[in-house]
């Protein structure tokens, strides 16, 4: 669907005319383009990088209504986010899954305690729904015994959701453009342009890769370019909105942290709730909340951890299982993105600004920007519907249609796994059958027992708009998150899968490799100054 051919006749179509042209390839604009899609508009998508290059793809894998947003008293963002957390598990239910927290509750602190009691409550009221309940000391001990059991007097449960946050973007863009939509990586809009009525009408735009310049023109342009969306609203005299907050967050394998519940745990230094959470064979530790200095987007190539970070998020881990002996060296690898928080007090801390959305009407561009994960349809209906007025007559974007495709069911017949069938139709959801049929046997083997196969590589660089190994590695098939050396040591098998699929010769795959190396040492691992 997204290869070389297709790319250069999808670029040299973009000068048509377009009912909406999307502005960003994170899950915000994925899902503008997929509701777009769905109300018969032609649509297009266009990302300076590659799709949930940004925030989509640094979150802490959660689709949840926010639990420790309750603190803050933010219970419209919390009720919101748990309805559509719903609507994920029910509409993707193999993409999104169930997942429990734990949250143990001391002695030392019996109001957080009663406060945990009345919050689950809570979250499950908004619903609604009945997933919570209390645990005494020996069943916490059970669950995990490595969980500290100094002061313990019993905890709650209650439920949210786990997913991969790209293939979660990738999935919604690819059942997109299956319907008509138009959407390109590395498609940098350099500019908007502007009508004889001085309002927004297009962006003009670079090509990445080869440099080519096109103008687009559109009824109407919606920015969904989050952390950034203000430097693209510069362009039309808006005042900044937003400010960037950093989360970073750490992985160990999880025979190091061996957890089956995800933990929500208070900071012993400022009470600051985060999680551990497991996910895809390993152990996720995050995330911090710290305002980030825009002089770090000038130096730094990613957003990366700092070691007062890592320090911090070890800590945490440290306090509450401290049997396991977490150090750096147990770290596989890291990695941080920025949030798009919406201005408020100065005197508010990042982890209290609120995580809803706004939505901005500035001489014919619309932005939308803020909120989170859980709530991108919420999100991109409203600026939908902000820019209906501007379309023809009939347009309609119903918010109860389904935004994913009925997924196949399980076929037995498989020669893998059925938990491995599940992962595969939830991260490819009708391709899923195509993927395993096209697939050499020998490649419907996991790598490093983590639930990836090989014959996901290879589909990946035949169908899914790779242009970078960090694309594949990082955000298509996570081995520079969930393998042993971000996967360095298994270059040479990558090679001899993907390198005829995307079409480079050896001296471009010597060079993919070395950045490959370079970034993930630089951005998702402990180097030196960490």
């Amino acid at each position: 669907m997204w290869n070389a051919k297709t790319r250069e006749q999808t670029w040299a179509d973009l000068a048509r005319p377009w009912d909406v042209i999307i502005i960003g390839g994170g899950i915000t604009g994925a899902g503008i383009l997929r509701q777009a899609v769905m109300a018969g508009l032609r649509a297009v998508l266009l990302e300076a990088n590659d799709f949930a290059f940004g925030t989509s793809s640094r979150s802490s894998k959660l689709v949840h209504g926010g639990f420790r947003y309750l603190r803050n008293r933010q219970f419209s963002v919390t009720y919101e986010s748990v309805h559509e957390r719903e609507r994920l598990l029910r509409e993707a239910p193999q993409l999104v899954t169930p997942l429990d927290f734990i949250i143990p509750a001391h002695k030392s602190s019996p109001k957080a305690a009663a406060q945990y009691g009345l919050g689950v409550f809570i979250y499950d009221i908004m619903a609604p729904k009945w997933a919570h309940s209390y645990l005494l000391p020996h069943s916490l001990s059970r669950i995990c015994p490595a969980l500290s059991r100094k002061d313990l007097i019993g905890g709650y449960r209650y439920q949210d959701g786990l997913t991969d946050d790209s293939r979660l973007v990738l999935r919604v863009l690819r059942e997109a453009v299956s319907l008509g939509g138009v959407a390109l990586n590395y498609a940098k809009v350099e500019g908007l342009l502007t009508g004889a009525d001085g309002q927004v009408c297009g962006a003009a735009v670079r090509d990445g890769l080869t440099g080519q310049t096109v103008e687009v023109l559109g009824t109407a342009v919606i920015n969904a370019t989050g952390p950034w969306a203000d430097e693209l609203r510069a362009g039309v005299g808006g005042e900044p909105k937003l400010r960037k907050s950093r989360g970073s967050h750490i992985i160990v394998p999880r025979h190091r942290f061996p957890i089956c519940s995800a933990f929500t745990l208070a900071h012993p230094w400022d009470s600051r709730v985060l999680f551990a959470i497991p996910w895809e064979g390993v152990t996720l530790i995050g995330t911090t909340d710290l305002d980030h200095n825009p002089e770090l987007e000038r130096t730094q190539a990613e957003p990366t951890i700092t070691p007062e970070e890592v320090d911090y998020l070890l800590a945490a881990a440290t306090h509450a299982f401290p049997s396991l002996g977490l150090t750096r060296a147990d770290i596989r690898s890291t990695f941080a993105g920025l949030r798009p928080l919406v201005r408020a007090g100065a005197d508010q801390t990042p982890s209290q600004v609120s995580r809803a959305s706004i939505l901005l009407q500035e001489n014919g561009l619309v932005t939308i920007t803020g909120g989170k994960l859980t709530t991108y349809r919420r999100m991109g209906h409203a600026a939908l519907q902000a820019i209906r007025t501007r379309l023809r007559p009939g347009v309609h974007f119903d918010p109860l249609k389904p935004m994913f495709k009925t997924p196949p069911a399980l076929f037995p017949e498989a020669p893998i796994s059925c938990e491995m069938l599940q992962s595969l139709v939830g991260r490819y959801g009708d391709e899923s059958l195509l993927l395993l049929l096209d697939a050499d046997p020998a490649e419907l083997t996991q790598i490093d027992e983590l639930p990836l196969l090989w014959a996901e590589l290879r589909w990946a660089a035949r169908q899914e708009g790779v242009q970078h190994l960090d694309d594949l590695l990082l955000r298509r098939v996570r081995l520079g998150l969930l393998a042993e050396q971000g996967g360095l040591p298994h270059l040479e098998r990558i090679r001899t899968l993907v390198q005829s699929e995307l079409g480079w010769d050896d001296a471009r795959w010597e060079a993919e490799a070395s950045h490959y190396a370079e970034v993930w040492k630089s951005c998702y691992y402990l180097g030196v100054g960490n």
